[in-house]
């Protein structure tokens, strides 16, 4: 059953890693295309503010979306051992403990974020010539916190089966249809900020929707059985101890994020919309990052669950390599004719809003080398089974964007801003290494009695 799927437990690493990579990497570009429609339709057709408005809770979209998809990440981690180690009932068992936890913490998320998300915005300095559009988005986002749910579990548990190109299918579609949505909600029923919204949940609870028709139709070994419906607390204790750190790891960095943004508030929705605008750029370019950190979980745990430290290591080895000539590119891209995407976010006072999207742009692509190994190494830590030892990455990335965050909105600095991100990668990047060089020389040598060879 495993030749059904991708069995990443052979064949060459680097082949290996690229031709899983590639398909999540255009997932995640048209994943950010939900957002990336708003900012467009929203800043072309109702104005800055509304743009400022969305881009204003883009760290609190972060904290959302980063928790749902850390922890559908961490509870499909032993779905990818187990299929790794051929265990198809014990997989089984650990799709039905991720479902059951998935929908429990996302009932629980969406009751809190809707309850407490305006006391957020003004937590955060929103602006108030925006906060009436930017609490409106945000609450319909915080809706559809299920919908996102939905698809985000069930396209990890088909990577965790080594598939890696329906998930981006979906989501080409559902992207798709979100800027059609787009287009009818804000400039034909004129909803404004609301109706991008609106879009945005219907778009991911689509995608969702055929990720289960897909699973249901052409994935027999993925259909539950009467008896693989008695997980047991062993499954269930060891999907939160992965889940729930890393679903902590991203929204510790989101509360980063939100540092960097209320103090960005402070300096009014112009230089708030530029920023939205430069982030939007930067989220398209570094979905590569993301892809790859999503790569080296699965392809780590399948392993883990194999027993091959060599593969592991060469995994990694290949999968830097990749890291850092995509940084060099990205960086060369972005820091020279990243600017003129400008034009597709803005239509009024583009000259003065693109010199401010430009000086973030260069500030971020000196440090794609640090953000590259921050996802590399994070995830594939994650990915052997460790939660809590990346975690401790994600408190150094909001140490440090916290401290820049605030010293920059104490001397009024939108450069110390934008330079906020990047000292998050610089230390996080640091200690995350010498984890892994730990891992590797120390726990695996335990863990298999050799001096991690096979």
């Amino acid at each position: 059953m495993k030749s059904a799927q991708n069995d990443m437990t052979v064949g060459s690493p680097m082949k290996i890693i690229l031709s899983f990579t590639f398909p999540i990497f255009l997932g995640n570009v048209f994943q950010q295309f939900y957002n990336m429609a708003d900012a467009v339709i929203v800043g072309k057709f109702v104005g800055n503010k509304a743009l400022a408005a969305v881009g204003s809770t883009g760290t609190i979209m972060f904290l959302i979306y980063g928790f749902v998809v850390g922890m559908t990440a961490g509870f499909t981690v032993l779905t990818a051992q187990k299929f790794g180690a051929g265990d198809m009932e014990g997989m089984r068992k650990t799709v039905v403990g991720a479902g059951v936890l998935s929908f429990v913490i996302g009932t629980i998320l969406t009751i809190l974020f809707m309850v407490f998300m305006k006391p957020l915005l003004i937590l955060m300095n929103t602006p108030s010539d925006i906060f009436a559009d930017a609490y409106a988005y945000i609450m319909i986002v915080s809706g559809g916190i299920l919908a996102q749910m939905l698809y985000n579990l069930l396209s990890s548990i088909l990577r965790a089966l080594g598939n890696s190109k329906l998930p981006l299918y979906f989501l080409i579609i559902s992207a798709l249809l979100n800027i059609v949505l787009d287009l009818v909600f804000i400039i034909g029923f004129q909803m404004g900020a609301k109706g991008a919204a609106v879009a945005t949940v219907i778009a991911q609870g689509t995608s969702g929707v055929l990720c289960l028709l897909y699973i249901i139709a052409k994935v027999p070994v993925l259909h539950i059985k009467r008896d693989d419906l008695q997980v047991g607390g062993t499954i269930y204790s060891n999907q939160l101890r992965i889940g729930i750190p890393m679903a902590l790891q991203y929204s510790i960095t989101a509360i980063g994020t939100m540092m960097v943004q209320s103090s960005l508030n402070i300096l009014g929705s112009t230089l708030v919309a530029a920023y939205t605008a430069a982030g939007k750029i930067e989220q398209v370019v570094t979905q590569a990052y993301v892809a790859m950190g999503t790569t080296m979980a699965t392809y780590g745990a399948q392993n883990m669950g194999a027993g091959s430290v060599k593969r592991i290591r060469e995994g990694f080895k290949a999968c830097t390599i990749v890291g850092v000539v995509y940084s060099i590119v990205a960086a060369t891209f972005i820091m020279t004719v990243g600017k003129f995407m400008t034009y597709l976010f803005v239509s009024e006072d583009v000259k003065v809003i693109m010199s401010s999207v430009d000086i973030y742009l260069k500030c971020i692509g000196i440090f794609f080398i640090p953000l590259a190994v921050v996802n590399i190494y994070r995830n594939g830590i994650q990915g052997l089974g460790y939660g809590l030892l990346p975690m401790m990455a994600g408190v150094a990335e909001l140490i440090g964007r916290g401290i820049v965050a605030v010293i920059a909105g104490k001397m009024r600095s939108y450069p110390g801003v934008c330079l906020a991100g990047p000292a998050a990668w610089v230390l996080a990047g640091g200690l995350l290494l010498v984890m892994y060089f730990y891992i590797m020389n120390v726990h695996m040598k335990k863990v298999f009695g050799t001096n991690g060879k096979d």
